[in-house]
């Protein structure tokens, strides 16, 4: 598994550029704005579709993955399924993203998710804790409780690592670091070191609130996933 270095300097310039305080989760813009409800918050499209037998990925996070601020065309899970449909890959990507979710909650709600009987899982979850300050076995014993579910239920896991910004002390941004990389290890788990590889830190790639990528940047953040999983799926 790769380490989350590569990440840390890019993640570090990306949480400086924002105003506002570090301790408000992703779940808020810095002007305040609430939210606008991730896909899981309005209605899950059916857990089964007689009509289609593809097997499903399911994109399970807080705002990165709804798509905080897009249409549900623009998040990354819809550019993901746009990729896998160009490739010929026969899959159906369900978005079950909630803006503001931490391990806690994603724990809470992942009977939803196994009911679609998913074949893959992109767990993106965490970040909320690390910004509200959450103890780090809290966080760490959340994921892997979720990763031990998805993988009862036989569905591969992804695991998309992130950081934090550098006014948390080293101490606590290293032992959440390494959660990602100890429980991909310990799981055998494909990791995603940096979720946000090549668009963090870039303007133009971001919304004006610094933190979501906009529909460029999530397009990116999907051709990122791509190349994650397309090692575990079937032509």
């Amino acid at each position: 598994m790769q380490p989350l270095a590569a990440g840390i300097l890019l993640i570090a310039v990306f949480f400086c550029s924002c105003t506002g305080t570090h301790q408000d989760s992703l779940s808020k813009q810095r002007t305040g704005t609430p939210a606008s409800p991730g896909p899981a918050e309005r209605t899950l499209p059916a857990a089964t579709k007689a009509e289609d037998d593809r097997p499903i990925i399911v994109a399970f996070g807080n705002s990165l993955t709804a798509g905080y601020d897009l249409s549900e065309s623009e998040s990354y899970p819809s550019q993901l399924q746009l990729l896998l449909d160009t490739r010929g890959y026969r899959y159906r990507v369900v978005n079950a993203g909630v803006s503001g979710d931490t391990t806690a909650q994603g724990l809470n709600r992942i009977q939803i998710v196994l009911d679609y009987k998913p074949a893959v899982v992109i767990v993106e979850l965490g970040p909320n804790d690390g910004l509200r300050g959450m103890p780090i076995e809290s966080t760490r014993a959340n994921l892997e409780e979720i990763i031990s579910q998805f993988q009862k239920a036989r569905a591969k896991v992804v695991l998309a690592g992130m950081t934090l910004p550098p006014n948390y002390t080293r101490s606590y941004i290293r032992s959440f670091e390494r959660i990602y990389v100890e429980l991909a290890r310990k799981h055998d788990l494909t990791l995603i070191p940096f979720f946000l590889e090549g668009v963090a830190a870039r303007e133009d790639l971001n919304l004006s609130d610094g933190i979501h990528p906009n529909a460029s940047g999530s397009k990116i953040v999907a051709e990122n996933v791509l190349k994650y999983i397309l090692p575990l799926l079937k032509k």
